[in-house]
């Protein structure tokens, strides 16, 4: 998987990958991603940023709104002792409710590592290694769970094909709630965090 810089009318990465479709995320700093597949030319992709100019819009303006809400009622700082704290509240909580889950859905996995990401809630490898961001430990414990769930459902699906909503689904039929939740004050969550240990 390689990434590349591109700009036209907005910047925005490209990451490759076996994937099958195109897709776009929006990071909390409003910095655009696209997902494609390997053999997806340049101009294909110039042409799917283009048509979602409407989406990109959008999502930029919320961005913006939830900036303006943060500065009249900034979130309380994370501090490098309080990460420490996280982790090690983390490393208590996460693992049996993974091997909950696990055995929920009859998957295996490998080690868990816990950190202080700047982007990602979680993640799956290819060998089943799990990772979580110490953040989770302040978002409610059923966001936690949902996240969870979502890498553990990367055992049977590695991608975010509608066959891996399916089972995301099977397990936890609220999701949507919960995924939500995220898109609307993780990122608060993370700029604080990102705000006070990079000064």
């Amino acid at each position: 998987m390689k990434q590349e810089k591109h700009m036209i009318k907005t910047e925005y990465d490209i990451i490759r990958s076996s994937r099958k479709t195109l897709s776009l995320q929006m990071k909390p700093d409003g910095h655009l991603v696209v997902r494609a597949p390997h053999r997806t030319s340049d101009r294909q992709i110039r042409q799917f940023v283009e048509n979602s100019s409407a989406w990109i819009q959008k999502h930029r303006e919320l961005i913006e709104q939830r900036r303006r809400q943060e500065e009249m009622n900034p979130p309380p700082a994370i501090t490098k002792e309080t990460l420490e704290r996280l982790r090690s509240l983390a490393s208590g909580t996460i693992p049996p409710r993974v091997s909950y889950y696990a055995n929920l859905m009859g998957v295996s996995y490998g080690r868990i590592t816990i950190r202080a990401q700047k982007s990602r809630w979680g993640s799956c490898s290819a060998k089943g290694n799990l990772n979580f961001n110490c953040l989770l430990m302040l978002t409610p414990p059923e966001v936690q769970n949902y996240v969870i769930v979502h890498e553990l459902c990367h055992r049977k699906q590695m991608n975010h094909s509608p066959a891996f909503w399916r089972e995301v689904e099977q397990i936890m039929p609220e999701y949507r709630r919960h995924r939500l939740w995220l898109k609307k004050n993780g990122g608060a969550l993370i700029r604080s965090m990102i705000s006070q240990n990079e000064e």
